[in-house]
């Protein structure tokens, strides 16, 4: 994929919730809430300070995030939904006993 976001954004391919409960019960599309997790695929050099120097990332290739539910810009490319926000919309890591 051929995709490059610019300044402190990150392309972020949202990771679906589950179709089944705990209990077994299979949800309907319409009863599936909007993604909040997803795997960020692609990340900005970082955006400029005042002295117009770069600010480095928190956020790296391969993290598993949680972002704000409306945050950033739905987009299809080659047949996926993704999502292209900025940095300050994660928020948090999701760290899952990687050191």
């Amino acid at each position: 994929m051929k995709l490059k976001p610019l300044g402190d954004r990150l392309v972020v391919k949202p990771i679906e919730q589950e179709e089944q409960t705990a209990s077994g019960i299979y949800l309907p599309e319409t009863a599936k809430e909007k993604p909040q997790q997803g795997e960020v695929i692609a990340v900005g050099p970082g955006a400029r300070n005042e002295k117009g120097e770069r600010i480095p990332m928190d956020v790296k290739l391969g993290d598993v995030v949680l972002y704000a539910k409306y945050a950033g810009t739905n987009v299809k490319l080659e047949g996926d939904e993704l999502l292209i926000l900025r940095e300050n919309d994660v928020l948090a890591i999701v760290e899952n006993g990687r050191r």
